[in-house]
């Protein structure tokens, strides 16, 4: 089992913090990608936060009332080992397929 941590996203508009009103989970539920996690309150609006994926919750943070900047730790999830790791792809390390070659223009003055 891997752990990812899951910090508050940019909730857009240049907002940099939230304020938790409610936890809809608790430490050792398992949650589904895209249920709501959390009530959280911003100078614009209130909003449900959903899971960003599945996995075990172990812990949380952030009581109701306490405010959490954008990038802190919100949530923790355990997960199995292969569904953890890096998103996308890694790039391989190849030979550059096209090469351009470079000459001088010598002035004939």
């Amino acid at each position: 089992m891997a752990e990812i941590s899951f910090p508050l996203p940019d909730l857009g508009e240049g907002l940099i913090e939230a304020t938790v009103l409610d936890w809809l989970v608790s430490p050792g539920d398992q949650v589904e990608r895209n249920q709501p996690l959390v009530e959280l309150e911003t100078t614009k609006s209130a909003l449900e936060l959903p899971s960003p994926q599945a996995g075990k919750v172990i812990r949380i943070h952030g009581a109701p009332g306490e405010t959490i900047n954008v990038g802190e730790p919100l949530v923790v999830f355990e997960v199995p080992d292969n569904t953890a790791g890096i998103v996308g792809t890694v790039p391989k390390d190849e030979a550059p397929k096209r090469r351009v070659r470079l000459s001088a223009v010598l002035d004939e003055d």
